[in-house]
């Protein structure tokens, strides 16, 4: 079986200590191993990918990206230099590694640039982008014409959690251990994309794509309760149903969510064409997300689907 990831990590050195500290209750031993692996391309990716059957990793930068920086030319300048690492180290492994490229969306046109750089001159697969950008929802009237773009190129857009918090959840007060990937990054995401169906981005562009990790944060388990709860709204804007956009313009992959009572759900909402493989590298374990998918209760068929063909038409992997 065919594999491809879709969601896996990597720094650059210099960027990562001079990024915002993300803050979590993860265990140092944890962060030190991730840390060491981030910035690991052959001495030990590689090998794991192997072991596992891995073909292939689709990177990106990891949290918070460049979405923890808030001088816009400092966004750019290393949202390039971070795409133009990434596109070294895919040169030297074109049949292992493909790419998302970093966007500065603290500028909308110059993140519109720079995924057209790194599409068109890079060869990247589309974007990944950590959540919010400074408290920026990319809803706003101002990122049209970032997604005008994602239209234009064919690319899909990856909304990954993990941006630095600009305003206090109360619901989390007392309780660090709710803050990051357990709990709050999931759901604050997953707001993200909401906001996105709900505010019209779809609509506006309708052959835009969005990928949402996570077993889609939980959301195609929600697609009712969205839909009876948005008929009952005094206005109704959007040309279709919320759950109509799930499975067309929004995608998902299974990472870090080993459960095949939440896959076989995943794809009985949004169907299996719109379902794809990763592990969430190095956060999670590559052993089992290999044997959730080997194991699944699902037929061939979508097993192959979800391995690599989704990931191969929507990305354009050859």
């Amino acid at each position: 079986m065919k594999l491809i990831a879709l969601e896996e990590a990597f720094a650059v050195p210099e960027l990562l200590a001079r990024q915002p500290v993300t803050r979590t209750s993860t265990g140092k031993d944890w962060l030190d191993l991730w840390n060491r692996r981030l910035v690991d391309f052959t001495r030990e990716r590689l090998p794991l990918m192997d072991e596992h059957g891995i073909d292939m990793q689709v990177l990106s930068l990891t949290v918070p990206g460049v979405q923890g920086l808030t001088d816009p030319a400092e966004a750019v300048a290393e949202a390039r230099h971070a795409n133009d690492f990434l596109g070294h180290v895919i040169a030297r492994h074109p049949d292992r590694f493909q790419g998302f490229a970093a966007v500065p969306l603290q500028d909308p046109e110059a993140a519109a640039a720079e995924l057209d750089r790194a599409v068109d001159e890079l060869g990247f697969s589309g974007a990944l982008v950590n959540d919010h950008t400074n408290g920026h929802y990319y809803d706003e009237p101002r990122y049209d014409v970032f997604w005008a773009k994602v239209e234009e190129l064919n690319v899909p857009l990856y909304l990954h959690p993990g941006a630095p918090p600009t305003d206090s959840w109360n619901v989390l007060a007392g309780r660090p251990e709710l803050v990051g990937p357990l709990w709050s990054w999931g759901a604050e995401t997953a707001g993200h994309a909401l906001r996105l169906v709900l505010g019209g981005v779809f609509d506006r562009h309708p052959r835009a794509r969005l990928i949402l990790g996570h077993m889609g944060e939980g959301l195609p388990f929600q697609l009712a309760r969205l839909d009876s709860r948005y008929a009952c709204q005094s206005e109704r804007p959007l040309l279709r149903a919320p759950s109509a956009y799930f499975g067309d313009n929004v995608h998902i992959t299974v990472s870090g969510v080993w459960s095949h009572a939440a896959l076989t759900g995943a794809i009985a909402a949004i169907g299996a064409d719109a379902v794809m493989f990763a592990v969430d590298y190095p956060y999670e374990s590559t052993a089992d997300a290999v044997e959730f998918l080997r194991s699944a209760p699902i037929s061939a068929e979508d097993r192959e689907k979800i391995a690599h063909l989704n990931a191969e038409r929507l990305l354009g992997i050859k």
